[in-house]
Formats: structure tokens, sequence, C-alpha cells
């Protein structure tokens, strides 16, 4: 009986944040090696490419990019619905349930976002995101088009391509946080 009586709201709330925070600081951290993995896998084709003179492999660039990137995305969106559930959820009830003002607990989760300089830099990530994810595969999809290597069947699969990393711009812009 000892032990439960040890087990109260705030321990629960303190322990959720431990937790989530450790999730949190994964996927920041596997989300950041994904930006770094697509460009070494994409350089690593564009090499490849240009050694050996296929211009159809080009293609292999846009299907790392949209794996990797949808992937990237997914972690990035995660990262954030973290922050916003310890600043609108956790934060709010360890206050009230220890008497302070709201803000005062996990005063960092709204603190950082205040920095003059935050949107600047988000537009930056976002920049550099879609440089990666979008901008990069598109050159590599026109310039396989450019080729001779345009066969109908590639040409297909190019376009379905070209339509996809649309979409994974469009979520990019989207889900941008702002």
């Amino acid at each position: 009986m000892a032990a439960t009586e040890d087990i109260t709201e705030s321990r629960l709330l303190l322990a959720e944040y431990d937790r989530i925070k450790e999730e949190q600081k994964a996927r920041i951290g596997f989300r950041d090696n994904l930006l770094y993995f697509t460009l070494a896998a994409s350089t690593a084709v564009l090499a490849i490419t240009v050694q050996n003179r296929h211009a159809q492999l080009l293609l292999a660039v846009p299907v790392i990019c949209i794996v990797l990137g949808w992937t990237y995305l997914v972690n990035d969106e995660k990262i954030s619905a973290i922050g916003r559930y310890i600043r609108d959820q956790l934060g709010p009830r360890l206050a009230e349930l220890s008497g302070t003002r709201r803000g005062a607990v996990f005063g960092w989760e709204i603190y950082h976002r205040g920095d003059a300089n935050r949107t600047t830099r988000k537009r930056l990530q976002t920049t550099i995101d879609l440089l990666t994810y979008l901008a990069l595969p598109m050159t590599c999809v026109i310039a396989f088009w450019c080729s001779r290597a345009a066969h109908p069947l590639l040409l297909i699969v190019s376009i379905v391509q070209a339509l996809a990393l649309a979409v994974l711009g469009w979520q990019f812009l989207r889900y941008a946080e702002r």
C-alpha cells in the first residue's frame, strides 16, 4: 500500500514529461540524420549516374527523397506535436496541481518560441527541406526528361514521381510551423 501512496498525479505527469521529452529527443536525432542520409544517398546515386552515364539512374533520387522526405516530415510533425502537448496540456495541468501560474511550469517550451529570429529560422529550414526533398529530385527528373533514356515506361514513372514530389512539397509547406 505504501507504494501506491507515493503515486500522485504530479509524479505521473512528470514521468510522462520525461518519457515524451526522451521520445522528442530521439525523433530530433533521427530526423536530422535523415537529412544527412538523404544527401549522402542522393550524392552516391548522382556519382554513379555520372560515372556510368545511365540517365535512368537519376530516377532513384526521387524515390530516395520521397521515402526519406515523408519520414522526415512525419517525425518533424511528431516533434512539434510533443511540444504542443507539453505547452497546451501537460504544463497547464501541472501548474494547476502545483498552484503556480500558467507558463511557470516547463517555461522553456514557451520561452524558446518567442525568439525574434524564430520565424526567419523556420522559413530557412523550410527552404532547406524543400531544396533537399523537392528541388534536388525534381532536377533529377528534369535531367532525365532531357536525356535520351526517356523511354515511355520510364517517362510514366518519372511523371508519377514528379506528382508525388509535388504532393510532398505541398505537405512540407502545409506542416511548416509558422
